[in-house]
């Protein structure tokens, strides 16, 4: 059997628990790796994040931007095999991976779209099965096959290979859920998720990344730094990332549009750029809202009006300290 036909969606109810260990599939994901003699200096020169002080154990956000700030990628880097890999929404890496090698050309560095598996475990327990499969201590660890990052309290992702994945599924004793289950971690997170259809409208601070460490103000130049440094000193950036929730009466499409009160009337607030339904007709949205708007303005899903949705407290501060 083909044990990536062994993963099923988890049926949540909005104030279930998540079961204390479980192991995803994380098919929608995937990760472009760098290799070569420049991959360190190269990628310094393209990404927000700091690259040259990035520990080998341990894992940073970053963002990859045009050169009027705007964001192609949103991404987890870290260290794996002989190079750095870019853990992100698979939907995205094509535009961003012939971003990344547009002058690669004139350097040491090979960048590729990576075959290896992306598993994720999820639950409190998770560190335990890290902890048989490494003795190292750290955030980001060499397991048998590839790697394992840390990404919050109760998750880690595994990117191994295609062998090493049959195995893990076949050894660790834990329920296989489809990666429904990623997407609410990072909602409830507030961890911005890039996929396709957000690329190249939105500049870093819009989606937080400040505020989730992934932008170096002390560091050198790269593309779409002026933008992003304007954003900070001058206080240009008008937009924040959000966690909102409310109701549905119908399954919710894949970026749902979202209204906010005018008054008496109704105005777009955007689309969400992720969604969770519960299976109590409840749900949790990410979106990209003006940073004036009041924390009780009434919103609701334009295609279904008699929703009722609201902005949700962040789990971090916004206010850039760094």
């Amino acid at each position: 059997m083909n044990w990536q036909n062994d993963f099923n969606q988890l049926s949540l109810s909005s104030t279930d628990p998540l079961p204390e260990l479980s192991l995803t599939y994380l098919a929608s994901w995937g990760m472009i790796t760098a290799e070569g003699d420049d991959k360190k200096s190269y990628l310094q020169g393209q990404v927000t994040c700091d690259v040259v002080k990035l520990s080998e154990d341990e894992s940073t956000l970053g963002a990859h931007c045009d050169a009027k700030g705007k964001t192609w990628s949103i991404f987890r880097l870290f260290h794996h095999r002989s190079g750095y890999a870019m853990f992100q929404p698979k939907s995205a890496m094509e535009k961003e991976l012939a971003e990344l090698k547009k002058y690669a050309i004139f350097s040491k560095i090979e960048f590729l779209s990576s075959t290896d598996v992306l598993l994720g475990l999820v639950g409190k327990n998770a560190i335990n099965t890290i902890n048989s499969l490494s003795s190292q201590p750290g955030s980001v660890r060499p397991i048998d096959g590839g790697t394992a990052v840390q990404i919050d309290e109760q998750r880690w992702l595994l990117a191994v290979d295609k062998d090493t994945a049959s195995k893990l599924c076949q050894s660790i004793d834990a329920p296989k859920i489809s990666e429904e289950i990623w997407t609410l971690l990072d909602i409830q997170s507030a961890i911005p998720i890039v996929s396709e259809d957000v690329q190249n409208e939105h500049i870093p601070q819009a989606l937080n990344l400040q505020a989730l460490r992934g932008i170096s103000f002390s560091k050198g130049c790269y593309t779409g730094q002026e933008t992003v440094a304007r954003a900070k000193y001058r206080g240009m950036n008008k937009r924040s990332l959000q966690i909102v929730s409310g109701d549905y009466s119908e399954a919710l499409s894949e970026n749902p549009e979202l209204e906010r009160s005018v008054g008496e009337n109704w105005r777009s607030a955007g689309d969400l750029i992720a969604s969770y339904s519960f299976n109590d007709n409840k749900a949790l949205g990410l979106i990209v809202l003006p940073n004036n708007l009041d924390a009780d303005t009434k919103l609701r899903l334009s295609s279904q009006p008699d929703s009722s949705w609201t902005i949700q407290p962040l789990p971090y501060s916004l206010d850039d300290d760094q």
